[in-house]
């Protein structure tokens, strides 16, 4: 029987902690929802392996191996790597109807979702830089 990864924890801050631990262009993406401009983040073009993880909790969010370019701007990533590490919001902004991500263990903006990604999902996670810290790791060559 395979066992099911954990939830993630639940991570609680008060604004005050939340503005000491992240620079004020994270917290404005992270915790005010802000976007940063296309093409503009660390993150856009880096092909290094590792998991990106939540920039304000360190909670794994994705993997470099589901990371492709879209062409849009913004990493972007196909899955995942848990279906709970990830929560899913409407979002009426802006005139639009999109679906907002946030990291599932601390409620921090990370972009939004789009159906209009490669397979296996077809998914589109669309990702602002400035809410992941890439864990480096060393690629696996055992093939």
């Amino acid at each position: 029987m395979t066992e099911k990864p954990a939830a993630p924890r639940k991570v609680r801050k008060t604004d005050a902690e939340w503005r000491d631990s992240l620079s004020p262009d994270q917290y404005a993406v992270c915790r005010q929802g802000a976007t940063e401009p296309p093409f503009s983040g660390l993150y856009v073009n880096t092909k290094t392996a590792g998991v990106y993880n939540c920039a304000a909790c360190h909670t794994p969010l994705f993997k470099s191996t589901e990371k492709f370019d879209s062409g849009s701007g913004w990493p972007s990533f196909f899955a995942p790597v848990t279906k709970d590490a990830i929560q899913e919001k409407r979002d009426l902004s802006h005139g639009m109807v999109r679906t907002e991500i946030l990291c599932a263990a601390c409620g921090s903006h990370l972009g939004h979702v789009f159906p209009d990604g490669p397979a296996p999902t077809g998914l589109r996670y669309c990702v602002n830089s400035l809410s992941l810290d890439l864990a480096e790791q060393e690629p696996d060559t055992s093939e």
